[in-house]
């Protein structure tokens, strides 16, 4: 049987409070046996694969270039896309759910994409006011509200 994948987006860059966020996400994620499914560069995306990988998680990063090496050091498996931006619709194609965690256009894109294709979404510290999403307060209860939108 495979393996959930959650896909957690937002911002290449963010502040402390997001970042703390994203990294109890992923390691929430990989203590349930999950696997993190993320754009693979900076902020959030490091935050969570970073958090995953202390917890011994397995982590997938989405790259929007054309070189393994622009991801960040704590991706297991670099897909290179060479999309740009256009790689958040393999990011969300690729999540069984998606948990937004703060934010900008980017993060909007793959909001609109995961609702566009029926994927549930989570978002936390997200600026984003979008009918369909589920909100959540704490890491650990966005996790919680995640695995339950697909079970």
């Amino acid at each position: 049987m495979a393996k959930i994948q959650v896909g957690v987006i937002g911002g290449g860059i963010c502040d402390n409070k997001t970042e703390m966020i994203a990294e109890e996400i992923g390691r929430e994620v990989a203590i349930r046996g999950m696997v993190l499914v993320c754009g693979g560069l900076g902020g959030v995306m490091e935050a969570c694969a970073r958090g995953a990988k202390r917890q011994g998680g397995n982590t997938i990063g989405i790259l929007p270039g054309n070189g393994r090496e622009d991801a960040n050091r704590y991706i297991d498996y670099q897909i290179v896309t060479n999309m740009g931006h256009a790689r958040n619709a393999i990011v969300v194609a690729s999540s069984d759910v998606l948990i937004a965690v703060g934010g900008e256009y980017g993060t909007l894109s793959e909001i609109a994409l995961a609702l566009k294709m029926g994927k549930p979404v989570v978002a936390i510290e997200c600026k984003w006011v979008v009918d369909g999403i589920i909100r959540s307060d704490d890491p650990v209860e966005a996790v919680d509200l995640a695995l339950n939108a697909i079970v």
